[in-house]
């Protein structure tokens, strides 16, 4: 399967409800319902998990149960978050960093903390809900996902490119299923890593035990990431991160996967590892390198965020472990 066809895909995915499945283990014993899945759900909110359990959108072993229930190890709980549709969404006048606009594509700098498209818990306030206001024309094929064709995660930081018209759509398509684009990011990453470059060539699909994460599995996707050492700590390394495809949480997976994962990540940097402080995890997308619609070649660059140069100053002073 082609990237472009990849792209496809993982759109047309968005359009279904969300089925999740959590396994409580014996520390979550004697946990409220809502609770349990809030602290599972951390990108949604306590009263959106409290109404899909009120709505019998969570199943304990099958059963539809109240939000006081205590869940207990060893059962299934089954999660269903439905789709938003895309008559929900309305333009938002929200401020955006814009890095560079044509008539077919804008680049903007997204901020840590924004989602990208609307989905369940998130119907507003979103990237897409100011693209919208800014660019009207963005409602591309009438999807929640208006001239997205690629993704950051709410907690990463940095360059996304979206298309404004169908014609831009198509010339990003191209550039994702040709692997020209450059994307390039910033992590910093827990250990002391040894090579000074190297890369990571495993698949990546969804986690058969924990469905809110992925893993890198033997029946998974293709997956290809490369990166070189920057700079070393006592305890951590910071890396400068490349990415021939775009799976689904694609570097943090790979990352943990080597035993390095992404610092303050809250699904893939678990165990009690130190967050230095972060409420967001380490990773920003600094670089994106494509060609525009005339055939010209632009690389644009996005400065690390305020919060990790600090933490780098920080380390590189001795004051953090």
């Amino acid at each position: 399967m082609s990237d472009q066809n990849q792209l496809i895909d993982d759109a047309d995915d968005q359009a279904n409800d969300q089925q999740l499945e959590f396994h409580p283990t014996a520390t979550s014993t004697g946990e409220r319902l809502d609770v349990y899945l809030a602290t599972e759900l951390p990108d949604y909110s306590r009263n959106f998990v409290q109404q899909l359990i009120a709505d019998g959108q969570v199943l304990v072993d099958g059963e539809a149960r109240k939000r006081t229930f205590k869940v207990t190890a060893g059962q299934v709980v089954q999660v269903t978050i439905p789709e938003t549709q895309s008559h929900d969404i309305q333009p938002q006048e929200i401020p955006l960093d814009i890095v560079y606009e044509d008539v077919d594509i804008a680049v903007i700098d997204k901020p840590a903390g924004m989602v990208v498209h609307p989905a369940a818990g998130h119907p507003d306030g979103t990237l897409v809900n100011g693209l919208l206001a800014r660019y009207p024309e963005i409602a591309i094929n009438g999807t929640n996902r208006p001239g997205i064709v690629h993704r950051l995660d709410k907690d990463t930081s940095g360059l996304i490119v979206v298309a404004r018209t169908p014609q831009g759509q198509r010339l990003l398509l191209e550039q994702w299923a040709d692997g020209s684009v450059e994307k390039g990011y910033k992590a910093l990453v827990h250990g002391v890593v040894e090579p000074n470059e190297a890369t990571i060539d495993a698949p990546i699909g969804r986690d058969p035990i924990d469905r809110q994460r992925m893993a890198v599995i033997g029946s998974g996707k293709p997956a290809v990431t490369h990166f070189d050492v920057e700079e070393r700590f006592d305890a951590h390394t910071y890396l400068d991160v490349n990415i021939e495809t775009g799976r689904t949480h694609q570097i943090r997976v790979h990352l943990a996967f080597i035993g390095h994962p992404v610092v303050a990540d809250p699904l893939y940097a678990r165990g009690g590892l130190p967050t230095l402080g972060l409420e967001r995890q380490f990773l920003h997308a600094w670089q994106l390198g494509l060609r525009l619609s005339d055939g010209r070649r632009i690389v644009l660059e996005s400065p690390l965020p305020s919060e990790l140069e600090a933490i780098l100053a920080d380390l590189r002073r001795g004051s953090m472990g």
